[in-house]
């Protein structure tokens, strides 16, 4: 049984049992004398699906559904270790979902090769935080998809060199159909070129140049009907790539990173940008934060798109954790919850929409735990 499992389930309030009675389809309603509850709730919410029309979700509908123009909090999901297990992912997606986050997202590893020289971007070290451990990102995508109603999914990143496009394209449109149209595509393009050299992906120093035609490729697959592709990299003929995805043209294109490719990929492609802040390594304080997108700006309207129409993500994960940056008292999104409603604020009043933060712990409970005192301590005093 895993530690914290039936933490303040005594306490559970109505949305809570909601979420909580998505998991019983799986698991057996966990309370006996809640079952009828359970039971009529999730009728009652499978009533109020059936009368969406789902199957043509443009991207003012979908934005509007996201909760307007409120700030929007995410969450790490686990994919190594003991928090990884199948019962604590579905635990914890169901409880996250019934505190109101609305986004959870997934990294992507495929194999670590046990000898590496490649130096992580976000550690001081260069080292990465983890033990080789991972599952893949799409299948884990697809199992998460099963087990909520609202969260959107969001790939943070998929390194696109990894995998084949067209296949990916595929992939994505199938979870987005099967989620009713919750997938977000968030890229980049790699930093570990031993993973790249044991999956035989494309040339290492090439992957901006393969990233952005695949890219290319996944937009034409999700949008016409047959399709083919002439690139430097990939070619195929007509073919058919169907069914394409709920949401229309397609599933949102977040990009990740903040160099200055990934901006002019963001600026070209995207839909959205996802960079990493708030690690002693890269702790983007809100006036550089600022020099960022003034840049991302000029480059979107320079492709002749409006900057307005980018939805800006900031994730916050927890890399080496007690280690302050250079000239910082602390990192951005820590300390007392005053604190991280200031630092909220700051990041929301240069354009941020969402932040995503790390409630990883060693156990389930203490996670849990850290996810219920952001959203009662620290997201009241935002809002």
């Amino acid at each position: 049984m895993l530690a914290g499992r039936h933490m303040r389930r005594k306490n559970l309030a109505p949305s809570t049992l909601t979420a909580r009675c998505h998991m019983n389809m799986v698991t057996g309603c966990v309370n006996a004398k809640n079952r009828g509850k359970c039971r009529s709730t999730k009728a009652a919410q499978l009533r109020r699906q059936r009368t969406l029309k789902y199957l043509e979700i443009d991207r003012s509908t979908a934005n509007s559904i996201l909760g307007g123009q409120n700030m929007r909090y995410g969450y790490y999901l686990p994919t190594r270790g003991p928090l990884s297990e199948p019962d604590a992912i579905g635990e914890m997606v169901g409880q996250g979902e019934s505190m109101g986050f609305a986004t959870i997202v997934i990294a992507d590893h495929i194999v670590f090769p046990t000898k590496v020289e490649s130096p992580y971007p976000y550690t001081v070290d260069g080292g990465f935080p983890g033990q080789g451990d991972a599952l893949e990102q799409l299948s884990l995508m697809s199992f998460v998809a099963a087990l909520t109603t609202t969260s959107r999914l969001v790939t943070s990143v998929m390194i696109l060199p990894h995998r084949n496009p067209v296949m990916t394209a595929k992939m994505l449109a199938t979870i987005d159909v099967l989620s009713k149209g919750r997938v977000t595509v968030g890229v980049g393009v790699g930093w570990l070129r031993e993973e790249f050299e044991a999956l035989h992906a494309a040339d290492f120093d090439k992957r901006g140049a393969v990233s952005n035609e695949y890219l290319e490729i996944f937009k034409k697959c999700w949008t016409e009907d047959p399709v083919s592709f002439e690139g430097e990299f990939y070619s195929f003929q007509e073919l058919r790539c169907v069914p394409h995805p709920v949401q229309k043209p397609h599933p949102p294109i977040w990009i990740g990173g903040h160099s200055r490719p990934a901006l002019r990929r963001a600026a070209k492609y995207a839909d959205g940008w996802h960079p990493v802040g708030a690690t002693a390594a890269s702790p983007l304080p809100p006036p550089e934060f600022q020099k960022l997108m003034n840049e991302l700006k000029a480059m979107t309207e320079a492709e002749g798109r409006s900057f307005d129409e980018l939805f800006i993500s900031l994730k916050a994960p927890s890399y080496d954790p007690g280690v302050t940056p250079a000239g910082h008292d602390r990192l951005p999104f820590s300390g007392e919850p005053g604190q991280v409603v200031e630092d909220i604020k700051a990041y929301e009043a240069l354009g941020v929409k969402e932040v995503i933060f790390d409630f990883r712990a060693a156990g389930y409970g203490e996670t849990m735990a850290r996810m219920d005192h952001f959203m009662t301590k620290v997201v009241p005093q935002v809002n």
